[in-house]
């Protein structure tokens, strides 16, 4: 950011006045920045954001090592969406196997992600205290393992508990994952970086989508799927056990002269409760949005084609892959916009877009027609995601980037948790006319309506809601390091966050539309 030098009101206080504030912000290009000076007093300017950058210059800032920590981040996601995935498009051949409905199917969805909220809390906890390394390796092997358990289930009994166990284990990997890989990439590459690594969840399910092709729709072809998501996890668990920890942990373990003891973890971890449960409840209720979003406009698209728009299995994959790479070029663009855009005002933009073009998305007829518009509708829906690993991150106490932005993720998949039961039930209790003349269940016009409800949640919540782009969180020491500095108890965590015993001559931190960037 640089500097205008022009005086800014305060940073607002309260739900109500940061909500007006925010919305305030929005039309305003110039972000509203907190100074530190040298002598440690602060004052709330204006800033501008500095133009977009080469993309290929941002990518050249990364060192080897940071790619490694990057690459290895992005494949774990990678393989827990391929993991989620081989249920969800494969609900209607399970279907069969169990001689069950989809609906009932839908419930091993429903199951995974009530249970991840609890795998987010105790491994970004975990990750938060100990380090990203072990705590991920545990994740991805024994997401492996539970794959392996699904292929054998016999009955549909065991196929759920199977499923809610995996859920469980899945809900550790986001936390873990996007910390290590964003907090090891330079500043200005984020944005960039984090369109690029929320969309390993997009080529989890195109590479889904293409095994689900690949073995054709024979009645025992979904256990080869989950076959190839169980040597993805285990392998991606047993690369991560050859690779050091993250060098920004390890930095801020030395910093903090060793690792902090059960007591002060716990101890600053209430405090962080304490003071930023305000923020824990926005991202909590911002994530059920998106998690909505996602779950609702991709896992029963498959099935609307098969069923509604009457493609075959292989049609039907094909439009699937397809929108999927539709997911992660928008993700990486929209990502790499949002470092010049703004967070909000790229995240509120990408979901305006996709609710105007809805009819366009369940209209048409055809594999082509449907390839074309499930690529446009998935590259703003996905486009608004690439934002959320680093926004996420930036609105996360310092000190908890493993278990905040994980937990926080992961309780709105919980609370959302039942949308494609709701996606089914409600298409399967209605119905529409097909081209070929055959009533047949409502996915097209139940997603859709979902859809632009949704997507308008999405525009309103994040307008009203705080931003900190450019936040500077390499500085903090690790969870329970930070609630004492130079021989002082810190009362509070947001303004004891820097290793520094003195403040840094022109620091700043982001307010409702601020980032933190060095003058």
């Amino acid at each position: 950011m640089e500097s205008t030098h022009e005086p800014a009101d305060p940073i607002a206080k309260g739900v109500l006045a940061t909500a007006k504030q925010s919305w305030h912000d929005l039309f305003i290009f110039k972000q509203r920045v907190v100074v530190t000076n040298e002598l440690g007093e602060t004052s709330t300017e204006w800033a501008r954001p500095v133009p977009l950058r080469n993309p290929i210059s941002l990518l050249a800032q990364l060192s080897a090592r940071n790619w490694l920590f990057f690459i290895v981040g992005f494949l774990a996601w990678v393989a827990d969406a391929y993991d989620f995935h081989a249920l969800s498009i494969q609900q209607v051949k399970l279907a069969e196997f169990y001689n069950t409905t989809k609906t009932n199917i839908s419930t091993a969805i429903t199951l995974t992600l009530l249970l991840r909220s609890v795998g987010a809390a105790f491994f970004g906890l975990a990750g938060d205290k100990w380090g990203r390394k072990w705590p991920m390796v545990a994740n991805m092997i024994v997401l492996g393992v539970l794959q392996i358990g699904t292929i054998y289930s016999v009955t549909f009994s065991d196929f759920l508990a199977v499923r809610a166990l995996f859920g469980l284990f899945m809900g550790g990997v986001y936390g873990n994952a996007i910390a290590m890989a964003l907090e090891n990439s330079p500043p200005d590459a984020r944005g960039l970086m984090s369109g690029i690594l929320q969309q390993g969840y997009s080529l989890g399910y195109v590479i889904a989508a293409c095994a689900n092709l690949g073995v054709g729709g024979g009645d025992n072809s979904w256990k080869t799927v989950f076959w190839i998501g169980a040597g993805l996890s285990i392998g991606v668990g047993l690369v991560r056990c050859f690779f050091p920890e993250s060098q920004q942990f390890l930095e801020a373990r030395a910093a903090g002269k060793g690792q902090a003891s059960a007591s002060a973890f716990w101890k600053e971890t209430k405090m962080m409760l304490a003071q930023e449960w305000k923020m824990c409840v926005y991202c909590i209720i911002l994530m059920t949005w998106f998690n909505y979003y996602s779950h609702t406009s991709q896992d029963s698209y498959t099935t609307f084609m098969l069923t509604q728009k009457e493609l075959d299995n292989d049609g039907a994959s094909r439009a699937s892959i397809l929108m999927k790479v539709g997911a992660c070029v928008g993700g990486t663009i929209i990502g790499y916009i949002s470092q010049w855009f703004g967070r909000r005002r790229t995240i509120i933009v990408a979901a305006l877009i996709s609710g105007l073009i809805i009819p366009a998305w369940i209209l048409p007829e055809g594999e082509r027609s449907l390839s074309v518009t499930g690529f446009f509708m998935q590259f703003f829906v996905q486009g608004a995601w690439g934002v959320i690993p680093i926004h996420l991150n930036e609105l996360s106490p310092p000190a908890f980037r493993s278990s905040f932005p994980g937990l926080t993720y992961q309780l709105g998949n919980m609370i959302s948790s039942p949308s494609a039961q709701i996606v089914n039930a409600i298409a399967e209790s209605h119905s529409v006319t097909s081209k070929s003349g055959k009533s047949v269940n409502a996915y097209g016009p139940t997603m859709g309506i979902a859809t632009a409800i949704i997507a308008t949640g999405i525009a309103v919540t994040t307008a009203l809601g705080p931003e900190k782009r450019g936040r500077e969180f390499e500085k903090t020491l690790p969870a329970g390091m930070n609630i004492i500095q130079g021989g002082k108890a810190v009362d509070d965590l947001e303004k004891g966050d820097s290793r520094d015993e003195k403040p840094v001559v022109g620091e700043v931190e982001g307010g409702n539309d601020g980032s933190g960037e060095k003058k």
